[in-house]
């Protein structure tokens, strides 16, 4: 299998056009081949405003993250970057590649690295001595589970992480409808927001109120769930207690069914 998955790399690099955008379809079906028991989806529509390229999800639940970089892009270069650096703080699983080597992250810090293959000229050419440290690698991030938050501290901290997330999201996600003229949820709830709350509102305070709302939002509902197995987005909108109406009536508001879906991952 993986031998398969290095020979249709090779195939679509030594073509020489080529993009990082090329090799996704072959990682996503290399992972579901690994495993039956998750899904792999592909966001490349989440890209511009920024979203790992594929999330594995296990009984629709999100187990994990992989941020596929091109072929010769330096990884540990990339994992320096703002981006990566948002992602590593809010995401407890996340792999990053550039099809031929692997790095796993668990809760911002770096696990380990296994490289399958290398460039050699035009070639890709594989490293099979690596395959069975890459296996365990990838059983490892197909089978993590989260475990259990029993500090105040690491709580505040994965909220704040998400939080930051969403609010760079959101806001690069307004500014680009707005300079592109584009029509979309996040665009119309900030225009409501000018309307009726603050009229001089930037994209940047915008997304992080909406943020916070959502962050907060999902907190207050989780301490009055009695069934946490399958908390959700849409159980926490009843949960969220009516002695708050304000949050209550945001958080459905901006957390309901017409959510934009460039923030739904998150």
């Amino acid at each position: 299998m993986i031998n398969r998955y290095i020979e249709n790399i090779h195939k679509r690099y030594k073509n020489g056009i080529s993009t990082e955008h090329s090799f996704r379809g072959d990682l996503q079906n290399f992972f579901e081949a690994f495993s039956k028991e998750i899904l792999v989806t592909n966001e490349p529509k989440r890209i511009e405003c920024g979203a790992p390229d594929l999330i594995i999800t296990g009984k629709k639940i999100p187990i994990g993250y992989i941020e596929a970089k091109d072929i010769g892009i330096s990884l540990k270069k990339t994992e320096k970057e703002e981006q990566l650096k948002r992602y590593r703080e809010s995401l407890d699983n996340l792999i990053l590649t550039d099809y031929l080597e692997f790095r796993l992250y668990r809760s911002g810090d770096f696990v380990t690295a296994v490289t399958i293959a290398e460039v050699r000229g035009k070639n890709i050419v594989p490293l099979p001595d690596a395959f069975k440290d890459f296996e365990n690698l990838v059983s490892d991030f197909c089978t993590h589970r989260g475990q259990t938050i029993r500090s105040p501290l690491q709580l505040a901290e994965m909220m704040a992480g998400r939080a930051k997330m969403m609010q760079a999201v959101i806001e690069r996600a307004v500014t680009g409808d707005e300079e592109n003229e584009q029509d979309s949820s996040l665009k119309d709830q900030m225009a409501a927001f000018k309307k009726i709350l603050i009229h001089d509102i930037k994209p940047s305070e915008f997304a992080d109120i909406y943020a916070q709302t959502i962050a907060y939002g999902m907190f207050a509902a989780r301490l009055h769930d009695r069934t946490p197995e399958d908390f959700s987005r849409q159980e926490a909108a009843e949960l969220i207690p009516k002695s708050n109406p304000f949050l209550r009536s945001l958080f459905a508001y901006i957390a309901g069914p017409d959510i934009d879906d460039r923030i739904l991952w998150i």
